[in-house]
């Protein structure tokens, strides 16, 4: 890639499942026209190397953790579609995430999820030329999670998704459209918040807090070089000039942290500012 330089059947509720248990359950294609929709929520890669970051792991004392959940592999979704592309990059740890939404039709099937993937793999790889998906995971309006850039699930891989921020972050994205007034489907922003719990809790990092992130390209909202202090868990528009992930999706982020913060097994009480 180019381097810019900056569900079915009758079930126990999906929130109250996940706040017991701590799981996410497994459950249009955009045209050319998409695409440069499709820019505004990823944009930009860096590179770092890296090394692995454990998942799964007992917690340990003092320690705040959460299972990963279930993710369809793109394996499954991609498949022959594959293009060649340079290898992975990774970084040594993730302490943010932003998220983010496709900018694509909600009015899907979740059993068509894969076939759009491939629309948007298609976009970002085609007509954008670059080297891979953009965004780490991708959550469909079921609830399913879906592995998105190459380079292993378990891994903290470098992104394509929020630009000036990709280094030690992960991106997720919600499959649609999120502007003022869209509904947002309770099992997506679910699945979000075990994703985040899970990949924040790598290194113990609330989803509540705030991180310190340095700024590598000027395109974003920061200087290149410059310290913003960023929602751990945050919208694509507080990194870069955008309006993704949307109004709705936005306005559904403080539950999302929430959530991820209590299938950490953090306190409910948020921490201070």
């Amino acid at each position: 890639m180019r381097d810019p330089r900056g569900p079915r059947g009758a079930r126990t509720p999906r929130r109250a499942r996940l706040r017991r248990a701590g799981v996410v359950l497994l459950g249009c294609l955009p045209g050319l026209a998409a695409v440069a929709a499709l820019g505004l929520c990823a944009a930009g890669v860096e590179r770092a190397a890296g090394r692995d970051t454990g998942a799964g792991a007992v917690r340990a004392p003092g320690r705040h953790t959460a299972p990963r959940p279930d993710i369809v592999p793109r394996s499954v979704w991609l498949g022959a579609a594959a293009r060649p592309q340079p290898a992975p990059r990774y970084d040594d740890e993730v302490r943010a995430v932003f998220v983010h939404h496709t900018d694509t039709p909600n009015h899907y099937d979740c059993a068509d999820t894969p076939a759009i993937l491939r629309g948007v793999y298609a976009g970002q790889t085609g007509a954008r030329d670059w080297d891979d998906i953009g965004y780490n995971f991708v959550v469909d309006r079921c609830g399913t999670v879906y592995e998105g850039r190459a380079g292993g699930i378990d891994r903290a891989v470098t992104g394509a998704h929020t630009q000036g921020f990709n280094h030690r972050t992960v991106g997720i994205a919600a499959l649609g459209t999120f502007t003022e007034g869209v509904p947002v489907p309770d099992a997506l922003a679910d699945s979000i918040a075990a994703v985040a719990a899970w990949k924040l809790g790598t290194t113990d990092t609330d989803p509540r807090g705030r991180v310190g992130l340095v700024s590598s390209n000027g395109l974003s909202r920061y200087a290149a070089g410059a310290t913003a202090r960023l929602p751990t868990l945050a919208g694509h528009d507080q990194g870069y000039q955008t309006s993704c992930p949307g109004a709705a999706l936005t306005a559904r982020l403080p539950g999302i942290r929430d959530l991820a913060a209590s299938l950490q097994g953090r306190a409910t009480a948020t921490p201070a500012r």
